[in-house]
Parts: C-alpha cells; sequence; structure tokens
C-alpha cells in the first residue's frame, strides 16, 4: 500500500522540485557500523551475518518515513513497508538481483531468503523476476574496507530508491566494524535523515 504525497502543502515541496532538477539528485555518506553484538547475536541464532545486518537494514529503512518515499510520474509516494532487492553471487562470480521481502521476525526472514538466493544460484542473469518500486537497493563488498563507494546510474532512468551497500567486517581490538554507504535522493532525503537511520540502524543492531 502507498499514500500519495500532497505536494502543494508538503514542507519539503521546494527541496523536491531543486534536486528534482538536477541530473544527478543522489547524495551518498559513507560510515563505519558497529558489528560487535550483532555478529554474536546472529551466531547465537544460527543465523548467517549477511541475512542478520541484511534484515536489521531493512528494519531501519522502515522506521524512517522519507526512506520509504518513492518518485512515480512526477508524483511522490510514501509506502507503507519496504523490501529489498540484493545482489546475489554465484558460483561463477557473475550476479543477480534478488528480491527480499520484509517480514519482521527474524527466523522466518532467514529461510524466506536463503530460499531466494538458492534460487538465484539457479537462475541466470541480472533481472530473474519483476521488481516493485517499494525496495532498497543492497549489496555487499566483503573483500574491501571500503572509505567510499560510488553506484553506477543511468540520468535518463527515472531512480528514486536508496542503495545501500556494506564492506569488509574488520577487527578493531575487540570490536568488529564494518563501512556502510548509503545513497539517497536528496529530493526526498537529507543528511538529517541519514543519521537517523545510520542511529536506527546502531539502535537495532545493538539489541
Amino acid at each position: 500500500m502507498k499514500t500519495i504525497i500532497d505536494l502543494a502543502n508538503w514542507n519539503r515541496k521546494e527541496h523536491f522540485e531543486f534536486f528534482s532538477q538536477f541530473e544527478d539528485p543522489f547524495f551518498s555518506i559513507t560510515c563505519t557500523i558497529d558489528m560487535t553484538l550483532a555478529y554474536e547475536k546472529a551466531k547465537q541464532l544460527s543465523i548467517p551475518f549477511f541475512i542478520y545486518y541484511l534484515h536489521k537494514s531493512i528494519s531501519a529503512i522502515n522506521n524512517v518515513e522519507n526512506f520509504r518515499y518513492r518518485i512515480e510520474d512526477g508524483k511522490v509516494y510514501c509506502y507503507d513497508e519496504i523490501h529489498a532487492s540484493a545482489t546475489i553471487m554465484r558460483a561463477d562470480k557473475t550476479f543477480g538481483f534478488s528480491l527480499m521481502n520484509f517480514i519482521e521476525d527474524v527466523q522466518d526472514f532467514k529461510i524466506m531468503a536463503q530460499v531466494e538466493m538458492e534460487r538465484i544460484q539457479q537462475t541466470p542473469g541480472l533481472f530473474t523476476r519483476e521488481f516493485p518500486k517499494n525496495v532498497i537497493h543492497f549489496s555487499a563488498v566483503p573483500w574491501i574496507n571500503f572509505t567510499a563507494l560510488t553506484h553506477s546510474r543511468s540520468f535518463s532512468f527515472p531512480d528514486s530508491c536508496p542503495k545501500i551497500s556494506f564492506g569488509k567486517l574488520i577487527s578493531v581490538g575487540t570490536k568488529k566494524e564494518i563501512s556502510m554507504t548509503i545513497a539517497a535522493h536528496h529530493g526526498l532525503v537529507d543528511g538529517y535523515h541519514m543519521g537517523l537511520y545510520v542511529d536506527e540502524l546502531q539502535r537495532l543492531l545493538n539489541e
């Protein structure tokens, strides 16, 4: 379900109209996320770490309203729920785009995610199914402890989906950390909302 935003009375109307004129209206931040408690919790629950932090990432997205906004035919909608299209690598080192539907219970989410990952492993090509508008684009680069990351984008393609990428899990003393980059359409999201998302994600990972 989605609700249309009344642009005429929206406090972001000027921001939306201004940044929507840009060839590339996306901006991004890269920060470090503390994974110490989350890594141990994933082991305790017998959940693959990637699936565990993917679940927390989608949960945090759903808890910050601005990340549920999407632009469709020049209109802005707020979706009730957001899912994830995550890149999944195959044995031959190609990857396909998955659809990870958000499920609140992490164990149920694990089962769904494992089925979807197995489907990608057995299906060739990038686009292996139809994708809804209410997704985030999610990827992992577990080989690199990056300090910045950019995304390939077609400026002629109308895109308003946030993009989240995680890097290599590293040990720093007794802690485990990971770099994360999040990119979003500046007509829908500001630095303040980026901060809300990062704080909410860290809170969920520390539960």
